[in-house]
């Protein structure tokens, strides 16, 4: 029987590509998102309905996963989050909040109620960063902050739980082409800017982010733990040669 992918966030850009390449794969995906509408696109073996920026919805998720196929997922896919793009002098501090409980609490949580569905057996995590938690980003304080804590809770999070056999690995994007960066990239002025700050150029597909969280997932990256892998065309480490 195949194993059980939990993948949170899937009714977004980056959770849809990654379901739909799990599923063409042959994992058993148990898609989780709190618009049952959107849900119900998404390539799976079953829809769920929670929401993971609480304890009880995280733990609500796994449990409906185990009644629904038989199993608690052995595989987490942890793709919710939001962003802000702000000064921290024009950050209020209810948007703050809001920014660490969706993408900071949801993973903390997630996290917990997942290693507890595993009840101390092996399993494998990917979580979704941001490049702005890796190198300084003018008008990103709060995003970088939250993301930041979820690179710290992948490290810690590697280390308590390796004997038992888990796996937490992170990805950490730049500007990728989803229904959350749309509204940035709609004008051409603004799509070509934004690809020339990419050392490979251009804007990345969700489907390309995807391909490293689906690998990092799955038995190929066996001897991978608390890695943050940079998908950003070379953002956060290279400066190509200016002719």
């Amino acid at each position: 029987m195949s194993d059980i992918v939990l993948i949170t966030g899937a009714s977004g850009g980056i959770g849809r590509a990654l379901a739909t390449t799990l599923h063409g794969r042959g994992w058993r995906v148990a898609a989780v998102g709190r618009d049952a509408a959107r849900l119900a696109e998404v390539p799976a073996a079953v829809h769920l309905v929670a929401d993971a920026t609480t304890p009880e919805g995280a733990a609500q998720a796994v449990a409906a996963c185990r009644e629904a196929l038989g199993d608690a997922p052995t595989a987490l896919a942890h793709c919710v989050g939001s962003t802000l793009i702000a000064p921290l002098h024009r950050t209020r501090a209810e948007a703050y909040r809001e920014v660490m409980r969706v993408n900071l609490d949801s993973a903390f949580f997630m996290l917990q109620a997942f290693i507890e569905g595993l009840k101390g057996g092996p399993g494998s995590a990917v979580f979704a960063s941001s490049v702005v938690a890796r190198i300084g980003v003018a008008n990103h304080e709060a995003i970088a902050a939250a993301k930041g804590g979820v690179e710290a809770l992948v490290r810690s999070a590697a280390a308590t739980y390796a004997a038992q056999g888990l796996r937490v690995n992170a990805v950490a994007p730049g500007m990728t082409e989803t229904p959350m960066t749309a509204g940035m990239l709609k004008m051409p002025a603004m799509r070509e800017g934004a690809g020339r700050q990419y050392p490979l150029g251009g804007v990345q597909t969700a489907a390309q982010v995807a391909d490293v969280m689906a690998w990092l997932v799955g038995p190929e990256a066996a001897r991978l733990t608390g890695q943050v892998l940079a998908v950003d065309g070379g953002f956060t480490t290279v400066r190509p040669l200016v002719k």
